[in-house]
């Protein structure tokens, strides 16, 4: 389900839609997901990492520079371009977009809606793992690791949320539009 006609207006969905995490949202509760499973369905392969990585990457500069250094200033050292910590959530993201190009070959509800609950159980594993793996929060055995995805369990429910609303614009605004034959195209000059 490669489209290359409406690339500009797929590149601009992913771009918005990752700025919505500059915006004030309950945690967890973003379109990150979406974006993924999103550039994954629609963007050729090469590209469908590309834009949503450097969408993450650069509302991650905003996030951890502007936002979180006003809010958190104890905790603010100097300009970040990516903490260690954000590794994980890479992963986990590309991951996402993988699921986003093999399930979601044509946009139906069943599909989209799918991945989007497989997208946030995947992230949920693969970050909170990587929290216990990493982190003195918690002890390194099972009760640990078990204790540490019930402690991010509500984040889970946010995440699933935010993931099923912005799937719903993403894909959805996208499929109205396209069926409406809207096309926005770059001009060259």
């Amino acid at each position: 389900m490669k489209i290359k006609e409406n690339t500009a207006l797929i590149v601009i969905m992913i771009v918005v839609a990752a700025m919505t995490r500059l915006i004030p949202h309950y945690p967890n509760f973003t379109a990150v997901g979406a974006v993924a499973l999103f550039g994954g369905a629609y963007l050729s392969k090469r590209m469908a990492f590309i834009i949503p990585v450097i969408a993450l990457f650069v509302s991650d500069l905003f996030l951890n520079n502007l936002i979180y250094a006003k809010q958190f200033p104890e905790f603010y050292e100097g300009f970040t371009l990516i903490s260690l910590q954000a590794l994980p959530i890479y992963g986990a993201f590309i991951v996402v977009i993988i699921i986003g190009m093999f399930f979601i070959k044509k946009a139906t509800a069943k599909n989209v809606l799918g991945s989007a609950v497989l997208a946030s159980v995947v992230f949920f594993l693969m970050t909170n793992f990587a929290v216990w793996a990493a982190s003195a929060m918690y002890p390194k055995t099972i009760d640990g690791l078990i204790a540490c995805f019930a402690a991010a369990v509500p984040f889970f429910w946010n995440t699933l949320l935010g993931n099923v609303v912005f799937v719903a614009i993403l894909f959805g605004g996208y499929e109205w539009a396209r069926r409406r034959n809207f096309q926005l195209t770059l001009s060259r000059g």
